[in-house]
């Protein structure tokens, strides 16, 4: 089978690596623009295309008999990217443009869910012309009670989410977002309810219809430790999260994926591909933070380090309408741990260009080191991103995974080196 793989970071690295392993079919691999740790893999060839040009993108698979397509980032699904592929009879893994709006915008998603019964956060939805309001109506949300949560209401790299201890912080945070902070994605806000609880995040694979769970994580948003500081795209994440329990998946199925996947369907936009529910879960009640309509990184790393299955083929089932929950033998084979290693100064401003020491040495341990950011430069390996690598451990426990993970991480050097010591102790505590 020939597949072509979209996207560079550690969620495609981890994907192609999975697709690779795990089929019972010869897979050749193609990806674009990829990055040195996905074209270190044997059976990855490099795709020379703009994915930004969606003709290019039918062309390579028409020359190269590409059998799906699978879309790692959010970028090229909210651009319209599956329905071109999708309307040149070409399978992808990936919904449309329009079903992608479960995450390309934060409002839509609020108001598919209030006209579902899809449980959630109360909220309010401003534009740029609305400043007045927005701020009329944060001030009087602050009042009554805080923190409050703003987010901006398009795609912002995980970033567009500011949660507002003060009512300061909270007017500042409104005029920042509808001034432009980030760009179009800010030109509309929604603000809601903060929800108390513990967060995890469930992958469902869709076909339009039907779905199949993986194993549940828990992701680290925050930059500093003890959940402190900025929000980021992720700074670590494990699998399974034993905080998800059967009852609670359970709820989850029935309460928010399964509505969703009819919602989507009746509304006349099914949503085929992953659908990354992250959840609040309080008292054992899962609601929704947001969705995201691909597979969530650094979650990713981990949930498909535990997966045991015919990868390929439960992709290709998918995208063709037509899941086949058979290519799953065990979704949570042992426990993983992802720790990113990011660039000092991250989610702000950051440096480029360091060189990266040590993967060989950090593998070794048994580990796994997936590439998010990198790039070769003259031959050299070098950092390329706010979130450099994202260093793996799988075993049979939580506690000896985490030991994996770190021990590696430590074998790692280059300028600036940032990470957090205490991912997974919350499922340590559990």
């Amino acid at each position: 089978m020939n597949i072509l793989l979209i996207g560079s970071g550690g969620r495609e690295h981890a994907i192609a690596a999975k697709l690779i392993e795990s089929s019972s079919e010869s897979i050749t691999l193609y990806a674009a623009p990829g990055n040195p740790g996905i074209f270190s893999i044997e059976g990855v060839r490099p795709a020379a295309i703009a994915i930004t040009q969606h003709e290019e993108v039918v062309a390579f698979c028409r020359e190269h008999a590409c059998e799906l397509v699978v879309i790692g980032p959010e970028a090229p699904l909210a651009a319209g990217l599956a329905d071109d592929l999708n309307n040149a009879g070409i399978p992808v893994f990936g919904p449309s443009r329009l079903a992608a709006q479960l995450e390309s915008s934060k409002g839509f998603a609020k108001e598919f869910m209030m006209r579902h019964g899809i449980p959630t956060a109360q909220f309010c939805r401003f534009q740029q012309s609305e400043l007045a309001a927005a701020l009329d109506y944060v001030a009087s949300v602050a009042k009554q009670a805080l923190p409050v949560v703003i987010k901006a209401d398009g795609l912002a790299a995980g970033k567009g989410v500011v949660i507002a201890e003060t009512s300061a912080e909270a007017l500042r945070t409104v005029e920042e977002m509808l001034g432009g902070r980030f760009g179009e994605a800010s030109s509309r806000i929604v603000i809601e309810e903060f929800m108390y609880g513990e967060e995890a995040s469930v992958f469902a694979v869709c076909d339009g219809e039907r779905f199949i769970t993986l194993a549940p994580a828990q992701d680290h948003k925050r930059i500093g430790e003890g959940d402190t500081g900025e929000n980021t795209g992720g700074m670590g994440a494990y699998a399974p999260a034993p905080l998800v329990t059967d009852d609670i998946m359970t709820k989850v199925h029935e309460r928010i994926i399964a509505p969703t996947l009819r919602g989507m369907k009746q509304e006349r936009m099914p949503f085929v591909g992953c659908l990354f529910v992250g959840l609040i879960i309080h008292n054992g009640e899962p609601k929704v933070v947001e969705f995201n309509a691909r597979f969530g990184d650094p979650e990713t790393q981990a949930v498909l380090a535990v997966l045991k299955a015919d990868f390929a083929k439960l992709l290709y089932s998918a995208a063709c309408g037509h899941l086949q929950s058979e290519a799953v033998q065990r979704v949570a084979d042992g426990v993983a741990c992802c720790v990113v290693l990011a660039a000092k100064g991250y989610p702000g401003e950051y440096a480029k260009g360091m060189e990266l020491r040590g993967i060989a040495a950090a593998e070794k341990t048994g580990a796994t080191v997936f590439h998010a950011g990198t790039m070769l430069a003259n031959g050299t390996l070098v950092a390329n991103g706010g979130r450099v690598l994202g260093v793996t451990g799988k075993d049979a426990t939580l506690k000896t995974a985490l030991d994996m993970a770190y021990t590696a991480v430590e074998a790692i050097e280059f300028d600036g080196k940032t990470f957090r010591h205490d991912i997974g102790i919350k499922g340590l505590q559990h």
